[in-house]
């Protein structure tokens, strides 16, 4: 699992303009009829992101096995296609029969009425109320739902507890706010020399949006506001992403930060945590669990990455499953749709780096067979991700202003002007993208 393919970022804005005035025009799918998604025969046409297939292929292999008259044909695409990809189909008429798409992108085709509208079936799943509602939130507007969570990228703080008791510190009471971080991180550089309290890869845009922002969303609020289609920059006047830019920019000051956090795009992102010379690492399951080391594993522990004043949140990232409209078989799209959100492949997420999407998955033998992946399952509801159309240009690619914010603040000449400089780019980007 490479998370490196979901910080590239895409051309967002562009295909979501490309898609306007031409999706309303494919044939629409009926997904309220009594035989959807029943008796399907043919071929399922699934693209998926190239940087989470590791999470399909077994559910597809399985599926396959399983219905020797419904098969699924998967084709990966690369991240910072996708999204483009996904518009030129849409737009020559020839979509496929599902697509599984970055959750965080959902809302560019919704917007446009390009995917169905499954409410029905979505709400009839008797496990709807264990789905995790950060997914479903990127799946709805103006309350219709127009796709199914797949699976989840959540980001949280890994602990090194081994370095923790040598620093003499409690976990619980060391990470409940941003106050009880910055004294434990300055307390475990204490330990040697060569250990660091935290560490982040401060040059790649992708990975400081998904580690930082929640400590910004778990008191509620967002770096912009308003509907869909209408929103507006929150960031001046913004006190809690005030204080999440303040707190690293001490962690840098105070060389809690390893000098290599600077020029850090990511290639080795949690090497140093997996090494044992770091005591606070915010990262994903994927990044840190599957390359450890037995013995490095068994000194982890999660917590849910919180706020100033002691709330906690998590990026709810990963994929949702939805079907264009014009799909050929849609139909068969939601049998595979329906398979995949079951108990056996959601439980088998793990091995390739990813979480269910369902808080049931979470029984007694799944924890006990992956013991460090369940956090975000027995909080589902404290997961967030923005719905907005401009994602990608605000906050993953290189040049977006949120990343410039977070570098500026940090690294650069402070906090004030930092916030100061993006709140006139995030407007231009948003009033470009929704006009």
């Amino acid at each position: 699992m490479d998370r490196r393919a979901f910080l590239v970022g895409g051309l967002a804005g562009a295909a979501t303009l490309a898609l306007a005035g031409c999706s309303g025009t494919l044939p629409k799918v009926d997904a309220e009829v009594a035989s959807f998604g029943k008796g399907a025969t043919g071929t399922v046409q699934v693209w998926c992101r190239a940087a989470t297939q590791a999470g399909l292929t077994a559910t597809v292999a399985g599926f396959n096995k399983a219905n020797p008259e419904l098969q699924v044909e998967l084709t990966p695409v690369p991240d910072g296609q996708y999204v483009t990809k996904l518009a030129t189909a849409i737009r020559g008429g020839e979509p496929p029969d599902v697509v599984d798409l970055d959750d965080i992108n959902s809302q560019l085709f919704i917007f446009r009425e390009a995917f169905a509208d499954l409410t029905d079936v979505v709400k009839g799943l008797d496990y709807f109320s264990e789905l995790s509602p950060g997914h479903l939130r990127l799946l709805e507007y103006r309350d219709r739902y127009y796709g199914l969570p797949y699976l989840a990228d959540n980001s949280q703080l890994f602990v090194n507890t081994e370095l923790f008791e040598r620093a003499g510190l409690d976990v619980d009471d060391s990470t409940k706010d941003l106050d009880s971080l910055l004294a434990a991180a300055k307390a475990l550089r204490k330990v040697a020399d060569d250990v660091y309290g935290w560490s982040i890869a401060g040059n790649s845009a992708g990975i400081i949006g998904f580690v930082t922002q929640p400590h910004v969303w778990a008191t509620g609020v967002d770096m912009m506001s308003g509907e869909v289609g209408s929103q507006k920059p929150n960031i001046t006047g913004n006190d809690a992403l005030e204080r999440m830019l303040e707190f690293y920019r001490e962690l840098w000051k105070d060389g809690v930060l390893s000098k290599a956090a600077f020029s850090d795009a990511g290639t080795t992102w949690g090497a140093d945590f997996r090494a044992g010379k770091v005591g606070i690492f915010p990262t994903s399951y994927g990044a840190t669990v599957p390359a450890a080391t037995k013995s490095m594993r068994a000194k982890m522990r999660t917590v849910l990455i919180p706020s100033w004043d002691g709330k906690r949140s998590f990026f709810d990232g990963g994929d949702n499953m939805c079907i264009p409209n014009g799909a050929a078989n849609p139909s068969g799209g939601w049998a595979f749709m329906r398979y995949a959100n079951g108990l056996g492949p959601q439980q088998a997420l793990p091995e390739g780096g990813y979480f269910p999407t369902r808080s049931d998955a979470a029984t007694p033998a799944y924890r006990k067979r992956y013991p460090l992946a369940s956090g975000p399952l027995d909080a589902i509801d404290k997961g967030y991700a923005p719905r907005t159309l401009a994602y990608n240009l605000l906050v993953n690619q290189p040049s977006s202003p949120y990343f410039a914010m977070f570098r500026e603040a940090v690294f650069g000449a402070g906090v004030g002007p930092a916030m100061r400089a993006a709140q006139p780019e995030y407007e231009r980007i948003l009033d470009q993208v929704q006009a």
